[in-house]
């Protein structure tokens, strides 16, 4: 697929069996695609956060995994953020985040 809106619909046609394969997130007995985020309030939350760090980069590249296998001692899979500051080159995320609820 090509483009946000293309994956999308793609992502929801998926059945429950295709969403289980893909190990989607399973919530209230349903195994789930996309999670909604409001564009500009994301875009006011990232803006704050590169303003606190010092860098001021125009643009951020942020990428996000879920480690398979990798479960800490109370039984969550670990997950990382990558965060890298397009102007400044500067990765402000080196480090392991909370966990997620």
């Amino acid at each position: 697929m090509r483009g946000y809106k293309a994956i999308s619909l793609w992502a929801e046609d998926l059945g429950q069996k295709a969403r289980a394969r893909f190990r989607c997130c399973y919530r209230n007995r349903r195994y789930e695609v996309l999670t909604r985020v409001d564009p500009d309030a994301l875009d006011r939350a990232l803006q704050r956060w590169n303003a606190q760090q010092g860098a001021a980069d125009e643009g951020l590249a942020i990428d996000a995994k879920t480690i398979c296998n990798a479960i800490d001692a109370e039984g969550r899979q670990a997950h990382i953020l990558g965060v890298v500051g397009h102007q400044s080159q500067t990765c402000h995320t080196p480090k392991k985040s909370e966990p997620c609820p």
